[in-house]
Parts: structure tokens; C-alpha cells; sequence
């Protein structure tokens, strides 16, 4: 009878191991650990992960591309298991996510990136769910307005981008720079410190905040801010995880990452970027660095060139067969929807 009691024993610890069991998940992106989104958003994201699970689950998050590969490699390491989960930008592949691009056209979303990001987790639900179809969506966001930084003096109009040589995140905003007389470099962001240093480029257009993990206010002279309420580009990412590293996970540790998911959690990256563009803009104005605000009138050109692009694209979309005015029209529709 002892023995009887001893093994019941063991076999209830063993099922008890079992049910304890953690999972542990390993997150990659490709920038510093105390920028915006991972130090505002990814970092307490786990946290919080870890906290609601009891400790059953750990995600693990490896910055700057610990576990190997280039930043445009993220969306493809998450659906093919080389990593559990992470952060992806589906401008580095471009005419891959074309939907996406409905968020990066010129003056769609707001300066605030966290009614941004809303309205794109919105816009993704409708449009991107199928196209993105091979990872598990766990929230989408932008970053908030960009910023034109580069050495020696500030673009004060319209006429100063001719003949620059400028970095650019995604095919639009390429596309505007191009517009505007400026040769389009297409990069990674963290490439764009080394490239600004050596004068491959003059300048560029990143968000502020960013600039201060990457030292941009070290070596850029002037930062040119655009006037009004929306942003002259922006950037989609998404934050995802691989679909057999969820599918595996009991249901009720997925209702865990569920509860964490979605429209709040959207929110809550572009959250992160508004808080570190504030940190950022506070820091630069502590240099001797030139912060200029470009002109309404300046800007209303700006906007000129940023509708006949949009245009463009509408264009572009229809004849892939996709509902490229459909689309336009959902996200202006959706970025008041949150701007309100």
C-alpha cells in the first residue's frame, strides 16, 4: 500500500511537471535594446507575457540580429521557424506586401504613432491577414512622423532636396525623395549611421527616436521638421511569431498571447515610438544642432507631390488587381477614425 501511495505521488508531481512546463520563445530585431519599440514596448510585452502565464512562458529578445541574418531576412526567419518570433519591416522586400504600403504613402498617418498604429492594425485585419497569412499576427505599427536629418544646413524648402544624396526606408518614400530631386538610398536603418559618417549619403529620413540610439545627432548638423498634423512618410512593421511556435503552445497559454494581441497592443508599440521621439527631440535640442521648421507654404508643396504619388500607387494597385482606391480611401477613413 506504501509503495501504491508513493508512485500516485510521483505520478501526480510528473503530471504537475508537465502543466508547469515553460515554453520558451526566442524574439529577434534588429536594433539597439534601449530604442523605442524594444525598450517601450517589446521588453514589458515579455514581461507582461511571463507575468500572466506564471512563468510558463519566457520570451527571450535578441537585439541587433544576435541570432544571424540581415534585418529584410526577419518576415522570412518567423515563418520558417528560424526563430519564434520577432520584428519585421515589409518595406525591406519591396512588392512583397503591397498592401502595406497604403501606411507609408505621403501624409497618410498622423503624428501621433499610436492612433496610427490603430488604425493600421485596423487596415491589416482587413488587408494584410490573407497576404500574411504564414505568420501569427500579433500587432502592427508605425513610427511617428519623419524627420529629413543631414549634414551642414537644413533643407528649408522644397528646392534644397535637388541634387542630395539621401537615405530612405521603403519604396515610397524613395519614390517621394526621387520626386523631389534627391537620389534615393535605399537602407536598413542601421546602416544608416556608417553611411552618413563616410558621406555616402548627405542625409536622410528617420523618425527622432531613433536618432539617438543611432548617434545620428552626433554626426548629422540640422534636422528639418514637417509642419501640420500628418507625417510626410512612415513605416509599417509588424511584430509576429511563427505559426507552429503558437500552434504548439496549449490553449491556454494562447489565450495568453491573445489577450496581448491586437488593436491595444498595436497601440502600444506606436505608444513606445511617440515616448522615444519626445526623449530624442529633447536630447538634439541639447546640441548645437540646426532643428528647422519647415514652412506651410513649403510644406503644402510637399503634400502636392505626396497626392499625385498616392495617386500613382492607387494606380500601381489596380492594375495588380488589388483595390488600390478601396484601400486609400480605408486608411484615411481609419487613421480619423483614431485620430479623434
Amino acid at each position: 500500500m506504501k509503495k501504491l501511495i508513493i508512485l500516485a505521488a510521483m505520478a501526480m508531481l510528473g503530471a504537475g511537471q508537465v502543466i508547469a512546463q515553460e515554453v520558451t520563445l526566442r524574439f529577434q530585431h534588429f536594433v539597439s535594446p534601449k530604442s523605442a519599440v524594444p525598450s517601450g514596448f517589446m521588453a514589458p510585452w515579455a514581461e507582461k507575457i511571463m507575468a500572466e502565464s506564471g512563468g510558463r512562458i519566457k520570451v527571450e529578445l535578441y537585439p541587433g540580429m544576435q541570432l544571424g541574418g540581415k534585418p529584410p531576412a526577419l518576415y522570412d526567419q518567423i515563418r520558417d521557424g528560424v526563430i519564434d518570433g520577432g520584428w519585421a519591416l515589409p518595406a525591406y522586400t519591396p512588392g512583397r506586401f503591397p498592401e502595406a504600403e497604403a501606411f507609408e504613402l505621403p501624409f497618410i498617418t498622423t503624428n501621433s504613432a499610436e492612433a496610427s498604429s490603430k488604425a493600421a492594425w485596423e487596415f491589416a485585419d482587413k488587408y494584410l491577414k490573407s497576404r500574411m497569412s504564414d505568420v501569427h499576427l500579433i500587432a502592427v505599427h508605425v513610427h511617428g512622423p519623419g524627420v529629413i536629418h543631414k549634414k551642414g544646413d537644413p533643407i528649408t524648402s522644397v528646392d534644397d532636396f535637388k541634387g542630395l544624396k539621401l537615405r530612405g526606408p521603403s519604396r515610397q518614400a524613395n519614390k517621394l525623395l526621387e520626386s523631389l530631386g534627391a537620389a534615393a538610398v535605399g537602407m536598413p536603418v542601421p546602416a544608416f549611421p556608417e553611411n552618413l559618417s563616410k558621406g555616402v549619403v548627405d542625409g536622410g529620413v528617420i523618425p527622432w527616436e531613433i536618432v539617438v540610439p543611432l548617434k545620428v545627432h552626433e554626426l548629422a548638423d540640422s534636422h528639418t521638421v514637417i509642419a501640420g498634423d500628418n507625417a510626410l512618410y512612415n513605416t509599417f512593421f509588424i511584430w509576429g511569431m511563427n505559426k507552429d511556435s503558437y500552434g504548439k503552445l496549449p490553449d491556454d497559454l494562447k489565450a495568453i498571447i491573445d489577450d496581448n494581441s491586437g488593436l491595444e497592443a498595436s497601440g502600444w508599440a506606436g505608444r513606445a515610438m511617440d515616448e522615444g521621439d519626445v526623449r530624442s527631440l529633447d536630447i538634439t535640442k541639447a546640441t548645437d544642432n540646426t532643428i528647422h521648421n519647415l514652412s506651410d507654404a513649403e510644406t503644402s508643396k510637399l503634400k502636392e507631390i505626396g497626392d499625385k504619388l498616392a495617386a500613382d500607387w492607387i494606380a500601381e494597385m489596380d492594375s495588380k488587381g488589388l483595390p488600390g482606391q478601396a484601400m486609400y480611401d480605408d486608411a484615411v477613413k481609419m487613421m480619423a477614425k483614431y485620430a479623434n
